[in-house]
């Protein structure tokens, strides 16, 4: 029975060791973003919501990556006694990636640096006219990510200022596919 299980995981092992990180990368996946005391809406409005992301990679070596995302930070519609605020916002960020090299095959603990390219909209009765503003800021972050042949999962961090807000914070739990 041990020597089963041990050739098993063996076998598995050497396989999982076997595959190589994709050249060509994408994914999907969930987050939850943070973006409060929003200014523009005299800092009524906050965005903490549940969204989306989508994105997309070129791992040259295993050590380095170029990526970029889009990301929906979600909306949200606040009712107070003097009407009601909405807010929602929107992001594009491009980074530079550096996986640490660690001797664990299918794991790989990473920071990324970029540019983030943000919009946000929205209105408040504090405010006469709906407001649209937008933006380039540095952005960063970091995760860790496992991955099984072509198929893997991250939980990511990213950070990016948004000027009149307390800046955006997305958690992300995605997937991706290693096409090359």
């Amino acid at each position: 029975m041990r020597k089963g299980l041990f050739m098993a995981v063996l076998a598995l092992g050497a396989g999982t060791a076997h595959a190589d990180h994709g050249f060509i990368y994408v994914g999907a996946g969930v987050s939850k973003d943070k973006l409060s005391n929003i200014a523009p809406s005299g800092g009524l409005a906050d965005i903490d919501k549940t969204s989306w992301k989508v994105l997309a990679g070129l791992r040259p070596v295993s050590v380095f990556a170029v990526e970029a995302d889009y990301l929906d930070l979600g909306s949200q519609t606040s009712a107070f006694v003097g009407g009601t605020s909405h807010s929602d916002a929107k992001a594009f960020a491009a980074y530079a990636v550096g996986f640490l090299p660690i001797p664990v095959p299918y794991l790989d603990l990473y920071g990324k640096a970029g540019l983030a390219r943000w919009k946000l909209n929205g209105s408040s009765p504090l405010v006469s006219a709906p407001f649209s503003t937008n933006g380039t800021e540095f952005a960063w972050g970091g995760g860790a990510q496992v991955h099984i042949g072509n198929i893997g999962g991250r939980l990511e961090y990213e950070r990016f200022n948004i000027p009149n807000t307390n800046g955006a914070r997305v958690f992300s739990l995605a997937v991706f596919l290693n096409l090359m």
